[in-house]
């Protein structure tokens, strides 16, 4: 069986875990908005203001931080005031990134604002860079956060809303090496300076202005950006004419015009899939790295703010619409990305999911009115004791918890911790498809009460959740055989293909 070991010190302080991390994404895009958050008012199934309340249940459960909205590429192509004013006048448009389907807008901003206050989260906007203008993304701030008697806070009043929302996440484009307008590098720099000087502060609403940053491991694009609010090596704080660059990462098992199947899939595609989501540890040192030369004091944030699993879609859907399955691996990639995550909350300040229903890798899925729980679902709801934690530094010995893939060294035990009101929570994962792990967690410095685990696994790594099946993946109690009390802390024999969180209340050291 393999072995591995965890020295966690639990009276030394690391950063904190931003709740941001756990943020989500919402992109008109498949059946996201429109038969997953928007039903409308006229549908059977229980909805508020139109906005469906099994999802919204649902998501509070996981204490969502904040939700992204409403791309993606789909933003690029948004443009804010068609989605205003009564419903049955706004304009329809074509959704040409996606299925290239008809679009009536009744999901606008209110209907967003909306959602956001039922779900406790905060809205994280992304801007139309790739195809709108500095006039239009200033005055949709102007409109969400001014007072006074502007002209676009007097035409929000004649839309129903009297006092301004409290809009502080503000993207300045999305993917614009890409999707946002295929731009280089240092013609983006000017545009998000520019941007960004007319997206102003009205009131007591401060902008927290992202800057649309790199794909995957492009390094030269965040370096391109950094240049423009600093100097290499200055100790000066950086000019704020944005305070966070974004970064994109999927994972895949394969190429991208071949990404594979979501249930169908062998073991080796499995540990692939592994390597591919370990890589994003890589790239966040890489980009941190390249800041950390403009800004040693780490004030400009760094925000991934798309990441997840893309599959090839199920077979007769819209291929368009990116739905997929979402199996035990899925989930085991949820954790491994929490994981390192954590690790990197020094620079690290958001982390967005996607998606959230219905798309690529999301929480639920939505059948007419039936609702599923997906395996990444219960991930999050499992580890939602992090958001706002302390972390903790893990020192983790795994020499005998390796799997070669290819050329890769794959370790197979993922783990992090953290504590918050007094309680410790270490979260662990095994990656290995056949095999155990045994794992001692020797905690120092400190003393913990009882200790209650829980495990989310099952038979085998394509278990997933239907409307037939909804709790074939589903977290239990691990309690009892799970955890054992040693010397130096505890143990643990945890399944192959097994996700565990243990809680446990701190005490002094003696």
């Amino acid at each position: 069986m393999p072995t591995a070991t965890a020295i966690i010190n639990l009276d030394i302080e690391g950063p904190r875990i931003s709740r941001h991390l756990y943020g989500h994404f919402a992109e008109h895009l498949g059946r996201c908005v429109y038969g997953g958050f928007w039903v409308g008012e006229d549908s059977p199934i229980p909805n508020e203001g139109g906005i469906r309340l099994d999802v919204v249940e649902a998501l509070r459960a996981l204490h969502i931080p904040n939700l992204r909205w409403p791309g993606g590429c789909f933003a690029d192509e948004y443009h804010w005031k068609d989605g205003i004013g009564p419903r049955e006048e706004r304009p329809r448009m074509v959704n040409t990134h996606w299925g290239g389907v008809e679009e009536n807008n009744h999901f606008g901003t209110h209907e967003f604002m909306a959602l956001c206050e039922l779900l406790g989260a905060e809205p994280y906007i992304s801007g139309n860079v790739g195809s709108g203008t500095v006039r239009e993304m200033s005055e949709w701030v102007e409109y969400l956060t001014g007072a006074g008697d502007s002209p676009m806070v007097r035409l929000r009043r004649e839309n129903g809303r009297a006092q301004p929302w409290r809009v502080r996440f503000w993207g300045i484009g999305n993917e614009t090496w890409g999707c946002g307008g295929n731009m280089r590098a240092e013609y983006f720099a000017d545009l998000a300076r520019q941007y960004a000087t007319y997206c102003r502060d009205h009131g007591d609403n401060k902008l927290y202005r992202i800057a649309s940053g790199a794909s995957d491991d492009d390094y030269q694009w965040t370096e391109t950006l950094m240049r423009q609010i600093n100097c290499f090596g200055c100790e000066a704080t950086p000019r704020t004419y944005y305070q966070a660059l974004s970064v994109h990462h999927y994972t895949l098992a394969g190429p991208w015009d071949a990404k594979g199947s979501a249930t169908v899939f062998g073991t080796e595609d499995h540990y692939r899939t592994m390597v591919s989501a370990r890589r994003v540890d890589r790239i966040l040192t890489g980009h941190s790295a390249v800041m950390d030369c403009y800004d040693p004091k780490r004030t400009v944030g760094l925000v991934l703010d798309e990441w997840g699993t893309w599959w090839d879609v199920e077979p007769g859907t819209n291929p368009g619409f990116l739905f997929q399955q979402n199996t035990l691996r899925d989930a085991l990639v949820a954790s491994t990305h929490c994981d390192i995550f954590h690790r990197h909350a020094a620079r690290l300040v958001m982390a967005n999911i996607a998606q959230t229903v219905n798309v690529l890798q999301a929480m639920l899925l939505t059948d007419g009115d039936a609702l599923v729980l997906t395996p990444t679902y219960h991930v999050l709801e499992m580890n939602k004791g992090h958001q706002d934690a302390t972390s903790l530094p893990v020192h983790l010995r795994a020499d005998g918890a390796r799997r070669r893939v290819g050329e890769t060294d794959l370790e197979t035990v993922s783990l992090s911790a953290s504590v918050k009101d007094g309680a410790l929570l270490v979260s662990l994962s095994n990656l290995d498809a056949g095999e155990a792990a045994e794992v001692t967690l020797d905690l120092r410095g400190g003393r913990i009460g009882e200790a209650r685990a829980r495990i989310l696994t099952a038979d085998k790594l394509q278990a997933h959740n239907t409307p037939q099946t909804p709790e074939a993946v589903a977290p239990r109690s691990f309690d009892g055989d799970g955890v054992r009390v040693t010397d130096r802390g505890l143990a643990l024999v945890v399944p192959p293909h097994s996700f565990v969180t243990v809680r446990a209340p701190m005490t002094a050291a003696g």
